[in-house]
């Protein structure tokens, strides 16, 4: 039995500064950065694996199992990230609407609590329930941070550079105090900018 989950995707956008170009008097072709450089590079991201997360609930797995599962999927989208996630529920956790639990995340060390609550089944299946699942905390990975900025920007992005951004960590969801700054082909190097948490994974700006 798989559930339907509902949720509210938020779009957001990244938005960023260029500094200016070295003096009148540089012979470079290259920009002379004028903004302090951060110390450690991440660089572009592979593919995204495809097909579903694995593994998955058996066919008789219990309410709870599939409970967790989903919200192993909602992890991995919170911090942006891909690879192992394990979820955890109160095994007796019920189907009954107005159920309400809390059920824990762990993404690479870092844990996310999760409010949990049952709601009305599918309108086209009886087996099939909703249920909402907020999370208490935000994540941010390295992963997630390379990915939403990789991702929106062009092909002239040679690679980002931030401060020490651990593999993952749980914050406040919010802005956090690690900061990216990307670095163009051709040595143009744009201001820093705060990494926020959000419940739709990291952001920039």
């Amino acid at each position: 039995m798989r559930m339907k989950t509902l949720g509210v995707v938020v779009m957001m956008s990244v938005a960023v500064l260029a500094t200016g170009c070295g003096g009148a008097g540089a012979k470079s072709a290259k920009p002379e950065p004028s903004v302090s450089r951060l110390p450690n590079r991440l660089d572009r991201p592979g593919p995204l694996p495809q097909g579903e997360l694995q593994p998955s609930p058996a066919a008789n797995a219990p309410f709870a199992a599939n409970v967790e599962y989903e919200i192993r999927k909602k992890a991995l989208g919170l911090g942006g990230g891909t690879g192992e996630v394990t979820a955890k529920c109160p095994k007796d956790l019920g189907s009954t609407k107005g159920t309400a639990v809390v059920c824990t995340s762990e993404y690479k060390g870092a844990v996310v609590e999760w409010d949990v609550a049952i709601g009305d089944k599918s309108s086209w299946s009886d087996n099939l329930v909703t249920f909402t699942a907020t999370p208490r905390q935000g994540l941010i990975t390295q992963e997630g941070v390379r990915r939403i900025i990789f991702g929106n920007s062009t092909d002239a992005l040679d690679h980002i550079l931030c401060n020490d951004i651990p593999e993952a960590v749980t914050v406040p969801m919010g802005p956090t105090q690690y900061t990216c700054q990307q670095v163009m082909k051709d040595g143009q190097v744009y201001y820093p900018q705060p990494m926020r948490a959000t419940d739709s994974g990291p952001r920039a700006y």
